[in-house]
């Protein structure tokens, strides 16, 4: 079997900077690297319901967002299949199995379901209205998680680094089945952004996470316009007062986003932002603007100009894109079709292998001849 990529995003919104860094310009590489024999990518609509199950309409508007950015950024229906979660009823299934194979206290301890349980402002005290506690679907979505990576028995899951106590606990699952039912499943193995700026781009106002729900984001579909209004309010290094001062490059978010973004030509093509009436810089790489931020006499707004055209040098060609797909909606969801009908084949073959293996296919062709024949012969030698 030839090595297979599982990956996706919840619908709950446009996809981000941080989603592009973080595995979205990847899976483009990837994808167009010829390594892969299959790669599907999933909107996960199923999963963003647990914790927004009273806003449907959310989750439903934003599968058209997420696939115009997946299509305007470089995803190729050719070669990715792109599915909609809850359009694969075998996933569901899978996950009932999965969940007799993993304890409460095994997902108590999952770092990610701890951190985003306490991002959300759920805790364990239910209220009269029964809405203070956390969803058993949210608390349980590490094991659907292991159900849509297993499903399509992929080996290779990339994702930021925030995911990978969730991959761990897919494994897991998967050497506890294998174990007592017989080899079905693939255990996967998680494939990290190679740019340690891109592990988790941190949001413009410096937190740890770029989150839509703390309005810290710079979206692929941004205009040229809120790119640059973003990027002059970005967190920098609070003791730089005066461009005289020393600043620290460490934690600055400018210099991360730099970082996660900047390339050697766009010195050649913006190094006149570092030019201005007092002082120019002709800088040749990045390492020589940050030595400069270190010493002093560089100012935040050169390097927050020069951000803006390097932001808007990457995103240009996703918004170009992005505005021809809106104007032909029906070959999106088309794509969408294709790609989740594929992906239900996929997972019907899996989910087929593993009843089998658990031996609960009682209505399979030759399987219920050969039940019927060992319950004969179990009662007649009564």
């Amino acid at each position: 079997m030839g090595k297979i990529i599982l990956t996706g995003d919840r619908p709950t919104g446009r996809l981000h900077i941080g989603h592009y860094v973080g595995s979205l310009r990847r899976r483009v590489e990837l994808q167009n690297s010829g390594a892969f024999e299959k790669i599907f990518i999933m909107i996960a609509d199923a999963q963003a319901l647990t914790d927004n199950a009273d806003n449907p309409e959310k989750v439903r508007q934003n599968i058209i967002e997420v696939a115009l950015d997946y299509l305007s950024a470089g995803i190729d229906p050719a070669k990715s299949h792109i599915l909609i979660q809850s359009q694969v009823a075998e996933l569901t299934e899978l996950t009932f199995y999965y969940m007799n194979l993993v304890t409460v206290q095994r997902l108590q301890r999952n770092p990610t379901v701890k951190a985003e349980i306490q991002m959300r402002g759920f805790n364990d005290a239910e209220g009269a209205d029964n809405k203070a506690g956390t969803p058993v679907g949210f608390f349980c979505y590490p094991i659907s998680q292991a159900a849509d990576i297993t499903a399509f028995k992929a080996t290779t899951v990339p994702v930021g680094e925030d995911q990978e106590p969730m991959i761990e606990q897919t494994r897991e699952i998967v050497r506890k089945f294998n174990a007592t039912y017989g080899p079905v499943l693939v255990e996967p193995e998680i494939l990290l952004p190679d740019n340690a700026a891109c592990l988790r781009l941190p949001g413009t106002d410096g937190k740890a996470k770029m989150s839509k729900s703390l309005g810290n984001c710079i979206y692929l579909s941004d205009s040229a316009e809120e790119v640059a209004a973003k990027v002059r309010g970005m967190y920098t290094d609070p003791g730089h007062l005066q461009v005289s001062d020393p600043g620290k490059v460490e934690g600055n978010t400018v210099f991360t986003y730099l970082d996660a973004f900047c390339r050697p030509e766009h010195f050649v093509r913006f190094g006149d932002c570092f030019h201005g009436r007092k002082v120019s810089f002709d800088f040749k790489n990045l390492d020589e603007v940050k030595a400069q931020y270190r010493a002093g006499g560089l100012g935040d707004v050169m390097v927050k100009n020069f951000l803006t055209a390097v932001l808007n040098d990457t995103l240009e060609p996703i918004r170009r894109r992005r505005k021809e797909l809106e104007q032909d909606i029906p070959y999106v969801y088309g794509v969408l079709r294709e790609g989740t009908e594929i992906a239900r084949a996929a997972a019907a073959e899996t989910l087929a292998e593993v009843k089998r293996a658990m031996k609960i296919n009682y209505f399979e062709e030759g399987a219920l001849e050969e039940l019927i024949a060992e319950q004969t012969q179990k009662y007649q030698n009564l």
